[in-house]
């Protein structure tokens, strides 16, 4: 029997799930129920692409359903007031200086199930952020990206 992967997250990352779980049971299902009843009534289901879409959409949504139920399930909430300052952890925001773009980027260390890398939320289980995870103040990595190999130099460590 394998292990059930644990998610770990912010109370931010769980209220997200928690409200998308809420709109898909609700809103969408609805919406989808009324999709498949129009398509119905179109006739021949056999040359009926209504139909077949509005399955298609009903199974993805459910398989949705069934992924975050199972990630709240299996959620490790991190308590905010005890995230250190002085040691990278899921949950700290993290300000980096980027060698390569000579930039300074502030990320936020998320769960892998809250991961937005256009919101500079980055997961433990990338490779930047797990190279981070454990860093203090001053220390540098370099960590091989998909691009090649990235530098970077711990400048600041807060949880907000």
């Amino acid at each position: 029997m394998s292990e059930q992967k644990k998610y770990v997250m912010t109370y931010e990352g769980v209220k997200k799930l928690e409200n998308e779980l809420e709109y898909l049971k609700t809103t969408k299902r609805k919406e989808i129920t009324e999709k498949i009843k129009v398509a119905l009534g179109y006739g021949d289901l056999s040359e009926n692409s209504e139909y077949d879409e509005a399955k298609n959409d009903q199974a993805f949504t459910e398989g949705r359903i069934l992924q975050i139920e199972n990630m709240l399930k299996n959620a490790t909430v991190v308590d905010e007031s005890e995230i250190p300052t002085d040691t990278v952890v899921v949950g700290s925001k993290v300000k980096v200086y980027d060698y390569e773009f000579e930039e300074e980027v502030v990320y936020s260390i998320v769960g892998s199930a809250e991961a937005d890398p256009m919101e500079y939320k980055i997961s433990n289980e990338s490779p930047v952020g797990s190279a981070l995870i454990g860093k203090k103040v001053d220390d540098e990595i370099e960590v091989v990206v998909p691009g090649g190999t990235s530098k970077f130099k711990v400048l600041e460590i807060r949880r907000d």
